[in-house]
C-alpha cells in the first residue's frame, strides 16, 4: 500500500508564499500522474494543480500563474510553490497519486492545512 504523507501547511498572510510537499512511500510518481487538491470549509474538493507523468501540468484558473507545481521522481516527491496567496487559498490540501491504466491505482494523502490571513 503507497502512502502519501504531505507536508508544508501553514498559517500565512495574504501575499506570501508557501511550499508544500508530498513524499510516496514507494516509487510511483515516474509511473502516476500526480495532483494537488483543496478543500475548504463547506465546499467539495477541487483540482488545483497536476502533472502527467511526461510532465505536462494543468492549473486550476484561480491559481494561474501563482502555483507552480514539480516533481522529483528521484526522492519520490512532488511539491507545490504558492505564491501570492490569497485568503480564498485557504483549505486543506490533498496530494493525490492516479494511474488509469492497468495497474489502476488512486492514492490520497491525509491532507495539510493552509490558512492565509488578510
Amino acid at each position: 500500500q503507497v502512502q502519501l504523507v504531505e507536508s508544508g501547511g501553514g498559517l500565512v498572510q495574504a501575499g506570501g508564499s508557501l511550499r508544500l510537499s508530498c513524499a510516496a512511500s514507494g516509487s510511483i510518481l515516474s509511473t502516476s500522474t500526480m495532483g494537488w487538491y483543496r478543500q475548504a470549509p463547506g465546499k467539495q474538493r477541487e483540482l488545483v494543480a497536476r502533472i502527467t507523468r511526461s510532465d505536462t501540468t494543468n492549473y486550476a484558473d484561480s491559481v494561474e500563474g501563482r502555483f507552480t507545481i514539480s516533481r522529483d521522481n528521484a526522492k519520490n516527491t512532488i511539491f507545490l510553490q504558492m505564491n501570492s496567496l490569497k485568503p480564498e487559498d485557504t483549505a486543506v490540501y490533498y496530494c493525490n497519486a492516479v494511474r488509469l491504466v492497468f495497474p489502476k491505482y488512486d492514492y490520497w494523502g491525509q491532507g495539510t492545512q493552509v490558512t492565509v490571513s488578510s
